[in-house]
């Protein structure tokens, strides 16, 4: 296969991102160890059919990360202490998601033709007559680590503005459980990002994302919360525990289980 052929099987992902993708795995699966001196470019460029150019952005982009070192002369190296990137974990539950974001503080970002109703799929529930809009930034250590798209009902928007100004949306949410909130899911799906949000997130156009989609309704299946919140796919994980709901019930059981009589002195 020609290097011009493998470039144009690429798809939709810039080829370098490809590149960068495979042996950032390398890293993080111990394929290649801290300190290490990793193959040369020329050796790249014929592994992955790619050309020069695109191996040295590749290369280049996971030095700016901090996972690779250049030394003059001598080749290129893996990082002696490689920090774990994906340092956000996807929350599974409401009481989880809401402590993970309480302390968010949103910087929010002025959109000139808003949407002025969210899309939804049928089983979701019915749409409110209007909503209020917002899109916001959030940061670590200065820098942005999701991008934030949210529609609230009007009527709930404009009673709590000045809260949901100083706070994330849900965590205004959490403080009206038990009176309007009925029900509430989220749903995660694995996109590339467009310009506006490469631009916003600081990635390459088309870098994997991850994009989460939270949905909360009144009592009258109205909805009441569209959140839309899209992170790039290098900063998250997603754990579970598959034995939790198995571990609570075994417990039930032990605990309602009848304690053993002992027997009385005078029956030994």
């Amino acid at each position: 296969m020609q290097k011009g052929q493998a470039e144009s099987l690429s798809g939709h992902i810039p080829a370098y991102i490809q590149v960068a993708s495979a042996l950032r795995r390398r890293i993080e699966t111990g394929e290649w160890l801290p300190g290490e001196k990793i193959s040369t470019l020329e050796e790249l460029e014929e592994e992955f059919q790619r050309a020069r150019v695109t191996v040295r952005q590749a290369v280049g982009l996971l030095e700016k990360e901090g996972l690779l070192k250049r030394q003059q002369g001598r080749g290129t190296f893996v990082a002696e202490q490689v920090n774990d990137r994906r340092w956000l974990t996807l929350e599974t539950s409401w009481s989880a998601i809401i402590r993970s974001i309480k302390r968010n503080v949103p910087r929010f970002i002025e959109v000139a033709n808003p949407p002025s109703h969210p899309r939804l799929a049928p089983d979701e529930g019915k749409l409110a007559d209007e909503y209020g809009f917002l899109r916001s930034l959030q940061l670590r250590d200065g820098l942005p680590y999701a991008v934030v798209n949210v529609h609230i009902e009007k009527g709930i928007f404009d009673k709590y503005y000045d809260e949901f100004m100083e706070h994330t949306a849900l965590a205004v949410f959490d403080t009206l459980r038990g009176t309007v909130v009925k029900r509430a899911h989220q749903t995660m799906t694995i996109g590339t990002a467009d310009p506006e949000v490469a631009n916003l997130l600081g990635v390459s156009l088309s870098a994997p994302i991850a994009e989460c989609r939270c949905v909360v309704t009144s009592k009258d299946d109205v909805v009441i919360y569209v959140g839309e919140i899209t992170y790039p796919s290098d900063c998250i994980r997603l754990h579970m525990d598959l034995l939790e709901d198995e571990t609570s019930a075994s417990s039930e059981v032990e605990l309602s289980s009848p304690k053993p009589r002992r027997r009385s002195k005078k029956a030994a």
